[in-house]
């Protein structure tokens, strides 16, 4: 696809003295309101190099580049010089682009297949996989797809919480009042109703926290009874967060979590020992990062036990020593951003350079309308539930309005849109904004929601079909772009010309909800499209172009649709 910024710059660096190529696309700018023009070029900086007014100088830039083949039109506003792009030519590049390339439209090699890291998800074992678990997950999930996008080679890494003194504390519970039946029926729920029953009995009898510590103990030196009863409940927490992920969409390259770096961490102990960055504190072992503003980092206890940030050091080396990767990424609350700060600096100051290829990802958390979630006290929304009743709402939804069609398949189209709305509803905002999870919000389908996008594809979809493969076929093959030159065609078409950059600019923010927010203003162009013009009109030259420009559409939603994790139903 043509990029306009750039030959923009070339005809300008004819009219222009004194900046180079780069400096000029820099300057160009895309207007807020599109009657001012595709592109403008403001002029103040020329001021001091021509030594004449901006109005002045805009005025002689859009003499000399106003027949140029590139522009429908130019005008002189004040310090500005705005270009109108010619509508058919701008069309014609975008429909042949995005038609030829189909699924791989919006793709590009700018990642090298370098490698990078993306650590997302990443639940407590033997804890429920709840609803504040949705945002590292599918936020991680769109950002590998991003990545991967962009020609990245990424791994997918699902950090796993599976070590520390709460497993002491599931063990001690399960030995007072558990049985293996009701863990093997219901496991999450029922290690959840043990932890939450360790934490009431041990208010009235603390000497339940200190056999918790000693079982711990006896877990870290690798007795046989702990390990394997730990080793069980973590076969089956993974057994059940597996049918989140299957209904999501999503899998892992490793599940490496906190236990893999177990036998590593005494390495860099010793090394930040050697490196003289260790000081004594109370009996437990320290870096002072106060010169850097992060106050003092524990990195092990008094007791000789290691903490977080003693296992991401060493996660985060082995990391480098396996895969080299280009960039570390980290979806984590932002809970934990001082955790960050001190572990990145601690790592530079140890003389690893590729701290700074470490990144923290912080998005907002999520809250209930009675309050924060705690699995002590056994207050938790679990995300299955919520994704079976999207499906179940959306069924319901479904069944009525197809009325017994059998040209729908209910429940597939029940499970894509049911569970896309809850994706969707995670990524449509920034992510960085903490929110209050509201089932009657998840499961509105109105407005600007997945929903709404994926009813737009089937929309596009059907018109396909009306269309026929005779025409659907010819529209592959070049058609005549003067009958997409109204204003709500080239709206869109513009929006589609954009989706590549839009990409870009997601992954260089970390940002998801970009490539959201712009498949919503995809999805609301096509439909003003689709109600201000007619398209399966009788002349077949005008119908085959707009049919060409409907099938643009759809394969952008759908490509947009599809890094967010969602499916993009054919029929709804």
């Amino acid at each position: 696809m043509i990029n306009y910024k750039e030959e923009i710059a070339k005809v300008l660096a004819e009219q222009v003295e004194g900046l180079e190529l780069a400096e000029i696309m820099d300057m160009v700018e895309v207007p807020q309101d599109s009657k001012m023009g595709d592109y403008a070029f403001p002029c103040f900086k020329l001021a001091k190099v021509l030594r004449k007014a901006p109005p002045l100088i805009a005025k002689g830039i859009a003499a000399g580049i106003a027949d140029c083949e590139l522009f429908e039109k130019v005008e002189q506003v004040n310090a500005y010089v705005n270009m109108f792009i010619s509508k058919e030519g701008f069309v014609k590049d975008t429909l042949e682009e995005v038609i030829s390339k189909g699924d791989d439209f919006g793709k590009s090699d700018l990642g090298e297949n370098k490698p990078v890291i993306v650590e997302y998800s990443s639940p407590n074992i033997a804890k429920p996989f709840h609803i504040g678990h949705i945002r590292s997950t599918v936020i991680g999930n769109s950002l590998y797809k991003i990545y991967d996008a962009l020609g990245y080679d990424v791994i997918r890494i699902n950090h796993l919480g599976d070590y520390g003194t709460q497993f002491g504390k599931m063990i001690c519970a399960y030995r007072h009042w558990g049985n293996k039946e009701d863990v093997i029926n219901d496991p999450i729920k029922t290690l959840l109703d043990y932890y939450t029953k360790f934490h009431v009995e041990a208010e009235t009898h603390p000497e339940l926290e200190d056999e918790a510590r000693e079982i711990f103990a006896k877990l870290e030196k690798g007795e046989p009874e702990e390990v394997e009863l730990w080793q069980w409940f973590r076969d089956e927490s993974l057994k059940e967060f597996t049918k989140v992920y299957d209904m999501l969409g999503i899998t892992f390259d490793s599940y490496n979590g906190e236990s893999f770096y177990s036998d590593k961490m005494p390495r860099f102990v010793n090394e930040l020992k050697e490196k003289g960055l260790l000081e004594e504190s109370q009996g437990a072992q320290v870096v002072n990062l106060e010169d850097a503003g992060l106050g003092v980092a524990l990195i092990t206890k008094s007791d000789g036990s290691t903490l977080y940030i003693t296992r991401d050091i060493a996660a985060a080396v082995y990391r480098k020593e396996t895969y080299d990767f280009y960039k570390n990424i980290y979806v984590v609350a932002s809970q934990q951003n001082l955790h960050f700060q001190q572990w990145f600096e601690i790592l530079k100051r140890m003389g690893y350079e590729y701290a700074k290829d470490c990144v923290h990802v912080p998005f907002g958390l999520v809250s209930l309308a009675e309050g924060t979630m705690s699995t002590r006290h056994g207050r938790v929304v679990f995300l299955e539930d919520v994704l079976n009743k999207a499906v179940e709402k959306t069924r319901e939804i479904i069944a009525e309005k197809s009325q017994g069609s059998d040209d729908v398949d209910v429940e597939e189209v029940s499970k894509a849109v049911g569970i896309g709305a809850v994706v969707f509803q995670e990524l449509s905002n920034n992510r960085i904004k903490d929110y209050t999870f509201d089932w009657n919000k998840v499961l509105n389908f109105d407005g600007e929601t997945g929903p709404y996008v994926q009813y737009t594809h089937a929309r596009c979809a059907s018109v396909l079909r009306k269309a026929g493969d005779d025409i659907v076929a010819a529209a592959a093959n070049g058609v005549d772009c003067k009958y997409l030159c109204s204003e709500s065609a080239y709206e869109l078409a513009k929006l589609i010309h954009k989706f590549p950059a839009v990409i870009v600019d997601a992954g260089e923010k970390y940002e998801p909800s970009i490539v959201t927010r712009h498949i919503v203003d995809m999805a609301q162009a096509f439909n003003r499209f689709y109600h201000d013009e007619h398209i399966l009109v009788d002349d077949v030259n005008e119908k085959t172009a707009k049919v060409a420009l409907v099938m643009a559409a759809k394969n952008a939603i759908k490509n947009g649709l599809a890094l967010l994790g969602m499916k993009a139903p054919e029929r709804m």
